[in-house]
């Protein structure tokens, strides 16, 4: 009706705005760590745990958060979460020592885990289905394709402009703003009843954290380090206790009939590495420009623009080809794609030209990984039964989440590893840079495997007589592919070279 027409976009405006805050933070701080690094005064470690203890948080807490959804109203939780990352994002940008911005960044992930679940639902709940729904739905996939490049060049800007902390503070007054608007606008959803998996979420949140702080560590200390075994064992029991939890609990967190499906499975493990792979390719992408190329911050944002843009782009093409080539095809072309452009990028050297050596290759990622990830979403939550939609689009996430952080440990650690005779200052950076960026491109080349040979063997399987025939399902909340970044051990000493 006409008249609901205000209502509708003043709802879209607060989602979207929402969304984008949380979108912007995962990458308005990526060209201030250099900063923050000095500033705060991290060690190599440390500072990747900025990142990391985001993503954790948000990955681990995700299925808890869309739980609590259900259970309490998706509009009273989703105020909730906008609060908590506001007074985190305010607490973040006054922090005055590494484990004060950690702690800090930790409670941000938490507010977004709430948050973030019910964007896309009151954006359902709010637009009945038809055109407008559709616009609506593209206009999220807009900002979640072009939201990190903004990100990366406001991140850029008030760095050199202001302070890395003002990346942090603006979350302040638009998250105030969402806080005044959302009772206004946004609908409130029917609760349902039920219990929490508080075990399942603490055991699973711990585990990976675990499990990825051993990882890290190893980067660093060597495999054999005291500290790093016991972080792996400590990881590798909780996630075993969180099995052992989600087979007894009558309503786990996550249902493992999930896991039944050969390609959801399949479509899980090549998210987590292809998610990895670009995690870390951005990690040492942006030390690569800033360390070697001399690049500021606000040019190191810019010059991420080429992967960005045609990220963003994609959005627009992806639905025809889709349509064209079906969603299996689509996956491997995509990733197909996007290891042509990580290859590419690992021949990078000190003495490389920004076109040919990272503007074009960003691009051609950029392609594939436009291609990639929607098909990689629709394999994630196909055919699963309506009671467990939620559950599978929790599970897509955290998939994101935890693959980002893992890759990017297991990238750190052949970093620390690549250190040839005869090399030092910007050479030598560049060395070890392109040899984790060739690690990634590894990381693909395994994705491209699941593939071919899982997601796409599962899909030509012809289906049992008592399969559960697809149904439609909302598109699950995909949380960006954003960079992120960090300085090792070795990069103060190569820089101060410079």
């Amino acid at each position: 009706m006409p008249e609901s027409r205000p209502n509708q976009n003043k709802l879209l405006a607060v989602v979207l705005t929402s969304y984008l805050m949380i979108v912007l933070d995962l990458s308005i701080v990526i060209t201030a760590l250099p900063k923050i690094h000095q500033s705060l005064g991290f060690s190599s470690t440390g500072l990747s745990w900025i990142q990391n203890a985001y993503t954790l948080s948000f990955g681990g807490l995700l299925l808890l958060g869309a739980r609590a959804g259900d259970l309490l109203g998706r509009r009273r939780m989703f105020s909730i979460g906008i609060g908590i990352f506001t007074v985190a994002s305010l607490a973040a940008g006054l922090a005055q020592s590494p484990s004060w911005l950690i702690a800090a960044r930790v409670i941000q992930g938490a507010g977004a885990a709430i948050a973030a679940p019910s964007t896309l639902t009151l954006l359902m709940t709010g637009f009945p289905e038809g055109p407008a729904r559709t616009r609506a739905v593209a206009y999220y996939g807009a900002v979640a394709g072009g939201g990190g490049s903004i990100g990366l060049v406001l991140g850029g800007v008030l760095t050199d402009w202001l302070s890395w902390r003002w990346g942090l503070f603006l979350n302040v007054p638009v998250g105030i703003a969402l806080l005044i608007a959302t009772p206004r606008y946004l609908p409130e959803t029917e609760r349902r009843s039920g219990h929490f998996d508080l075990a399942g979420a603490a055991s699973s949140t711990i585990g990976m954290t675990s499990i990825v702080y051993g990882i890290v560590r190893a980067g660093n200390d060597g495999w054999t380090n005291g500290l790093t075994l016991v972080s792996f064992a400590i990881g590798l029991v909780l996630v075993g206790l969180f099995v052992a939890n989600e087979r007894r609990a009558l309503q786990p967190i996550t249902p493992l009939r999930l896991f039944a499906s050969r390609e959801r499975s399949g479509a899980l493990v090549a998210r987590v590495l292809f998610v990895g792979a670009m995690y870390g390719m951005f990690f040492f992408f942006t030390q690569f420009l800033q360390g070697v190329k001399g690049y500021d911050a606000l040019e190191a944002g810019v010059a991420f623009l080429p992967l960005s843009a045609v990220m963003f782009a994609m959005v627009f093409v992806v639905p025809r080809l889709m349509a064209l080539l079906g969603p299996v095809r689509l996956l491997g072309l995509g990733v197909t794609t996007a290891l042509i452009g990580m290859a590419w990028l690992s021949r990078v050297q000190a003495d490389s030209s920004y076109l040919t050596g990272i503007a074009i290759p960003f691009a051609i990622l950029g392609i594939g990984a436009g291609m990639a990830f929607t098909p990689l979403t629709s394999s994630g939550v196909a055919g699963v039964a309506p009671e467990d939609a939620g559950a599978a689009s929790g599970l897509v996430n955290v998939a994101h989440q935890v693959g980002g952080s893992l890759g990017l440990g297991v990238l750190v650690t052949v970093f620390a590893a690549a250190d040839p005779a005869g090399l030092e200052g910007r050479t030598l950076l560049a060395h070890r840079i392109a040899t984790a960026v060739s690690a990634g491109a590894v990381m693909l080349f395994i994705a491209l495997a699941v593939v071919l040979f899982v997601i796409r063997r599962a899909d030509e399987a012809p289906e049992p007589a008592t399969a559960v025939e697809p149904r439609p399902v909302p598109e699950p909340l995909l949380i960006p592919l954003e960079p992120v970044t960090g300085i090792e051990e070795a990069l103060a000493e190569e820089t101060a070279l410079v």
